[in-house]
């Protein structure tokens, strides 16, 4: 008998296992994060172009998530959208929140007062997610809610999140955004300058149209908990013609102080998201 023989090593192939299994949940939850807030149906291309993954592993990740009931089929449009399964995810998260439990009450008070939709976001990749969001009764639904992905790069929420990050780390941000945007880069830049100067002489900022036709958004950064997370609180309503002026006076003084309440809140708050 060969004594010098080895037998496979099995704590390799374990690792190696466990490796590939979190590379798979990690691609899947690209895929579902790639489903942003205008909820229209996507197909596995439109998956491939926002996620860049290849071909066939986005087919194989969308038929594995029909099959698990995060996504449901659209066949009038051969594309996917989310499924009542992510939402399982989310309200189990929710029920058990302090943040939560800190955040709506202050949401909805703000909403309530201004008549607008309120939200609290903080960063996921060069998006915006929704951890916390209220509406006025008065207030003509936007379509948007907890979970709810919008694009850094034109809404006011993200500006303010970018404003406030680290220069350093705001410059690469920015690099990225505008090499994605293509021919329309140096355009964009120029419109996050102008947004960052309004934040420096008031703190917040007013966008209108930055993800959806006849919407506009006033914003601005806060840092909460006891590691100090940066996070970005935000009104919003419909209004294709607002006036920002009035807008900017009517709401400034009431989110800075909800901005506030929150930073008070939270202070004591461990393992923020």
């Amino acid at each position: 008998m060969n004594t010098n023989s080895r037998q496979p090593d099995s704590h390799a192939r374990n690792v190696n296992v466990e490796n590939g299994t979190l590379l798979t949940v990690e691609r899947g939850l690209q895929v579902l994060r790639a489903f942003r807030s205008e909820r229209s149906p996507l197909s596995n291309a439109e998956l491939v172009k926002r996620t860049g993954l290849p071909k066939a592993t986005v087919s194989r990740l969308t038929s594995t998530l029909l099959n698990s009931g995060f996504l449901r089929l659209v066949p009038c449009v051969r594309g996917f959208e989310l499924s009542t399964g992510i939402l399982g995810v989310g309200r189990a998260y929710l029920a058990n929140s302090e943040l939560s439990q800190i955040v709506q009450p202050v949401l909805q008070k703000l909403a309530d007062e201004l008549e607008v939709s309120t939200a609290l976001a903080i960063r996921d990749g060069l998006d915006m997610l929704y951890i916390g969001h209220s509406v006025s009764h008065k207030v003509a639904t936007l379509r948007l809610g907890i979970g709810s992905v919008l694009p850094m790069s034109t809404t006011a929420i993200g500006r303010a999140y970018l404003w406030a990050l680290p220069e350093k780390e705001s410059v690469k941000i920015i690099t990225e955004l505008c090499k994605r945007a293509g021919p329309l880069g140096a355009e964009l830049e120029h419109s996050i300058r102008e947004t960052f100067s309004e934040l420096d002489s008031s703190g917040m900022c007013a966008i209108v149209d930055g993800y959806q036709r006849g919407i506009y958004g006033l914003a601005l950064p806060l840092h909460v908990g006891v590691d100090q997370r940066l996070m970005c609180l935000s009104c919003g309503k419909a209004d294709s013609q607002p006036d920002l002026r009035s807008e900017r006076l009517r709401i400034g003084p009431t989110l800075k102080q909800a901005a506030k309440d929150l930073e008070a809140g939270l202070a004591g708050v461990e393992g923020l998201p």
